[in-house]
């Protein structure tokens, strides 16, 4: 829960489920994302936690958004989790105390990856409170987020590791696609202009809206 002059705040919970190929995506849920945006104080830092390894296919989810947001280079939010340096089950207790450390009461939107139904596959999930990385496969994670973005990339219930794994990364890339455009686009919007697209020569990236 962010606070606000070291008082919790409260906002209604929310909850918004997106198809990524459904038409107008990117800008429905770049509006609703910016929705909750123009509620903060101009003066709260915004932090993008991106959950998830590249050692997993399903997974990769995460790092593919935090590594186009790094790639952007704007100096109006922060990215913690790209393919290079990755948020995992292994470092995010470590990442959290670091960002308690340097950021100043910061407004964190998670990001990461979820199993579910088949129905729901290829959703893009925009809600309240936290994310709880890792319970889809069972491990026992601290909650990050204010707000999360988590995108449904398989279906759950049956052998977690192997389905993660097995996940077709042409879906992957294309969630990470809309949720990294929809975040720009959103605080480009309350925050001011984003720096304009650029991207290594020889790298794969997303393309712009």
């Amino acid at each position: 829960m962010h606070e606000v002059n070291g008082v919790p705040e409260t906002r209604p919970a929310f909850s918004v489920k997106i198809p990524y190929d459904a038409p107008m995506a990117r800008q429905r849920l770049s509006q609703r994302i910016e929705r909750e945006l123009r509620a903060l104080d101009p003066d709260t830092r915004i932090v993008i936690l991106c959950v998830g390894t590249d050692r997993s296919t399903g997974d990769a989810l995460g790092p593919l958004v935090g590594t186009e947001l790094v790639r952007r280079g704007s100096p109006l939010f922060d990215v913690y989790g790209t393919l290079d340096d990755p948020v995992h089950a292994v470092n995010l207790e470590e990442t959290l105390r670091r960002i308690e450390r340097t950021e100043n009461r910061p407004f964190i939107i998670a990001v990461d990856a979820s199993l579910g139904q088949s129905s729901s596959v290829g959703c893009i999930q925009f809600g309240s409170g936290p994310v709880r990385p890792g319970s889809g496969v069972n491990k026992k994670l601290p909650p990050v987020g204010d707000v999360h973005l988590t995108g449904i990339v398989n279906v759950g219930g049956f052998m977690e590791y192997f389905v993660l794994q097995n996940t077709r990364l042409s879906l992957v890339m294309n969630m990470a696609g809309v949720i990294a455009h929809s975040l720009l686009g959103a605080i480009e919007r309350t925050r001011g202009a984003v720096i304009p697209f650029a991207s290594p020569d020889g790298l794969p990236s997303f393309p712009p809206e």
